[in-house]
């Protein structure tokens, strides 16, 4: 058994692995995304739900400078859990790497390729000496090529395609709850619906107020339901 000191030993730097092939850091990481807030993803035939729990925690806080939900583009969108500071470069990332195939290519970038961009910088802060992996996670969805799309991918840099899923604080929970009332089929305010009951269930804390965006042929569309 590894003890204390053997541990702090693979501790201090972020691209070494331990004995037994684990990296503390990016499972620090993943502990940091499990203390945010939850935010939820849908995909349905129409288009992709993406929903965030928001917490105000002070009556003087302005609402709508807690973000967890970003536009990237026309036809995708990101929320994200974890650091703050964290997702919003991983955000600048998403952004810049749809710009690029905008400019180069006049076409905008499919949301299988978004997440594989900002995947690949991710990981790469795993194995950089003088750099940490990032404390967040984010659900990338989108609307490309008449396709509704919706990835996630956490600190690690690992990327998976979902029909419905959470990450954040409960996402367990609220992924179990989604397994039982997921229907492929709904309609996008049927998904709308349901990723409110689901975070409702899961954040009964007074300022929660779930923020909700939808991702349809028509484009990003930005629904604040706490207004």
């Amino acid at each position: 058994m590894m003890g204390n000191n053997d541990r702090q030993a693979y501790d201090r730097n972020s691209n070494i692995f331990s004995p037994d092939g684990r990296l503390y850091q990016v499972e620090y990481a993943r502990e940091a995304v499990k203390q945010g807030s939850a935010s939820v993803g849908i995909r349905t035939p129409d288009g992709v739900v993406l929903a965030a729990a928001r917490r105000v925690r002070s009556p003087l806080l302005e609402e709508r400078s807690v973000e967890k939900l970003h536009k990237v583009d026309e036809f995708h969108g990101v929320a994200s859990a974890g650091h703050v500071a964290d997702a919003r470069q991983l955000v600048d990332v998403s952004r810049r790497a749809a710009q690029v195939e905008r400019l180069r290519y006049g076409e905008f970038i499919t949301t299988e390729q978004l997440t594989t961009e900002i995947s690949e910088h991710i990981q790469e802060y795993t194995q950089s000496g003088g750099t940490r992996p990032y404390g967040a996670a984010l659900l990338i969805a989108g609307f490309a090529e008449g396709d509704p799309r919706l990835f996630e991918t956490d600190p690690s840099g690992t990327a998976i395609e979902w029909q419905a899923t959470a990450i954040g604080g409960g996402s367990d929970q609220i992924r179990e709850e989604l397994e039982e009332q997921y229907d492929p089929q709904m309609g996008v305010e049927d998904a709308v619906a349901l990723a409110r009951d689901v975070l409702t269930d899961e954040d009964d804390e007074e300022g929660a107020e779930p923020t909700i965006a939808v991702i349809t042929a028509d484009g990003y569309e930005s629904r604040d339901v706490a207004e």
